[in-house]
């Protein structure tokens, strides 16, 4: 038999994890150790953020010269966590391909996933203007006995919950798994899954959700109908917003693009590529974090006339497929190796399926109400019209998380 690990990849909230200090450390002590505790925390995060954004950029590629003129949406985060989850119960060259394809390689294990353990309260973050924050669940059937040690530390590292579940009846258990993650995204992902394989013992799930308002947000009544240009010389009418301001932008003219960053409030930043008509393979194929970070020494603030379509974009994928353009297949197959999960399975992940949708406004994503005027230096303004395909990277501030990666072909498709 060869039961199924299923998993679902998208938009939630995480509760914070509380560490834990030796209480016979006397005060002193305990200062010191906090102090070091804290630094190694936060520089294990910065490394893991680093892998992270290569990793995503590496899937962003593969994808994209896959299906070069769709659009494409994903987060990177969402879908390293889930794996880095299922690697705890990996070992030898299961474990090895995980490690390689999600860039966790040459981080010992301990590393990375107590940078996850920090990463992941450090990143939820709560109010009316943002909301961010990641969800981990295990449904597990009620008649598998797992390895407690892989139970202690999902639970340890990932604050993950751990739900009963009857897999005899597999439609009730479909229900039950798409009623927490619609739950946990807010009614916005429905039907995670469509069906569950007879043989199913356990299925990870992972989400991510996000909702934020613009620091500067359109004006509704600036918005106009324009043409979309299109690949093949095709337009599309797209509702097209407006607004002036002050940005950070620049100019990139060894790769011929126009990088345009846009801060949600709160802690999170989009940061928009436009390449010159006809560039885009060339900008997607230097897409690495080095060039990420160059980027960010181009921009400078100055007034810009931004021009943005709204949009509303879902990105579905089959994990088995995307990871397998980064060499992570053995998990998929019989012979892999998850015996650190349960040594008396057979277990391999028959399923996994990663669902990423965010729609895009004047009042940024999901959000509501006003802003106030601001008062702008007398220069003129430089127009930045994302009137053509553009890429979209979405990250978190203060750990560099790589929430989001896009390219938007066509606003009004999928």
């Amino acid at each position: 038999m060869n039961p199924m690990l299923g998993l679902g990849l998208l938009l939630a909230g995480l509760l914070p994890v509380e560490g834990l200090l030796n209480p016979s450390f006397s005060p002193k002590n305990r200062g010191i150790v906090s102090q070091f505790s804290a630094w190694k925390s936060r520089r294990t995060s910065q490394e893991l953020a680093k892998r992270n954004t290569e990793f995503g950029f590496n899937l962003f590629k593969k994808l994209a010269s896959d299906k070069p003129n769709k659009n494409i949406f994903f987060s990177p985060l969402s879908i390293s966590t889930a794996f880095s989850m299922l690697s705890l119960g990996a070992q030898d060259s299961t474990l090895g391909e995980i490690k390689q394809g999600f860039n966790f390689r040459a981080m010992p294990e301990e590393d990375l996933h107590e940078g996850f353990r920090n990463l992941i309260p450090r990143l939820n973050q709560g109010n009316q203007n943002l909301d961010l924050g990641l969800e981990n669940a295990l449904f597990i059937d009620q008649k598998v006995k797992l390895e407690q040690k892989f139970l202690k530390n999902i639970k340890k590292m990932y604050n993950a919950d751990t739900i009963p579940t009857d897999f005899h009846n597999l439609e009730n258990a479909r229900q039950q798994v798409n009623d927490y993650v619609s739950e946990k995204t807010h009614g916005k992902i429905e039907d995670l899954i469509n069906s569950i394989a007879p043989g199913t013992v356990m299925l990870l799930v992972n989400c991510i959700f996000f909702r934020a308002r613009w620091q500067q947000e359109f004006d509704p009544k600036e918005t106009k109908e324009e043409d979309f240009l299109m690949d093949g010389n095709r337009t599309a009418k797209v509702p097209m917003m407006f607004h002036g301001g002050m940005y950070e932008v620049g100019r990139d003219d060894e790769l011929a693009c126009t990088v345009l960053e846009m801060p949600y409030q709160g802690n999170v930043t989009a940061t928009f590529i436009l390449p010159d008509e006809g560039k885009m393979q060339t900008v997607e194929k230097a897409l690495k974090r080095d060039t990420f970070a160059r980027w960010k020494n181009l921009i400078t603030r100055r007034v810009a006339d931004v021009s943005m379509p709204k949009f509303s974009i879902t990105g579905t994928y089959d994990l088995k497929k995307m990871l397998s353009y980064l060499g992570v297949s053995k998990v998929f197959e019989a012979h892999g190796d998850l015996t650190r999960i349960s040594p008396d399975h057979n277990l391999k992940v028959s399923e996994a399926v990663h669902k990423a949708t965010m729609r895009m406004d004047e009042k940024g994503t999901e959000a509501a109400a006003g802003s106030g005027a601001q008062t702008l230096p007398m220069e003129k303004p430089l127009a930045v019209k994302m009137n053509r395909p553009f890429l979209l990277v979405i990250k978190e501030k203060t750990t560099s998380s790589l929430l989001f990666l896009g390219k938007i072909t066509d606003p009004a498709g999928e």
